[in-house]
């Protein structure tokens, strides 16, 4: 299955939010479609997140990571946060992740990021075995705190 990448805008949004929705109920939320429409919509409306869209030849949306700019303070640079990556059912093991990876690297490397960081669950053996095919180094010097509000 062929596919293209690019940055998602606006026009972009029924595409988009049903891949952003399915990727939250692997997640283990509720399917809310209009949720993760509006959610997406404002991230892209107040230029708070990069949204890279896989799509089709069709124009049918294959898969999406969403990106995050972050600063690292002691090393004084840019970094981005690649929270999110997900591909649709049908589009898996065709290289759509990886190709959404390698936009992504690409994406932080033109804007001169020192680097990227994500983070996936623990149990998630096929994502670990994609970042490390790809070259992503396992964090062995930090632990990773979440606080809850």
């Amino acid at each position: 299955m062929p596919h293209q990448i690019r940055q998602a805008t606006a026009l972009d949004l029924d595409t988009l939010a049903p891949l952003f929705d399915a990727y939250r109920q692997f997640y283990g939320q509720p399917a809310d479609l209009a949720r993760a429409h509006d959610f997406l919509a404002e991230r892209i409306r107040q230029h708070e997140s990069v949204i890279l869209l896989a799509h089709g030849d069709h124009g049918e949306g294959l898969g999406f990571t969403q990106l995050y700019p972050l600063f690292s303070s002691v090393r004084t640079v840019r970094t981005w946060l690649l929270n999110d990556l997900f591909v649709a059912a049908s589009a898996r093991r065709q290289g759509v992740a990886a190709a959404l990876v390698g936009a992504a690297t690409e994406h932080a490397r033109a804007l001169g990021a020192a680097g990227l960081s994500l983070s996936t669950a623990l149990d998630n053996a096929p994502a670990q075995a994609l970042y490390e095919s790809l070259g992503w180094q396992r964090d062995r010097q930090f632990c990773e705190y979440n606080f809850s509000l």
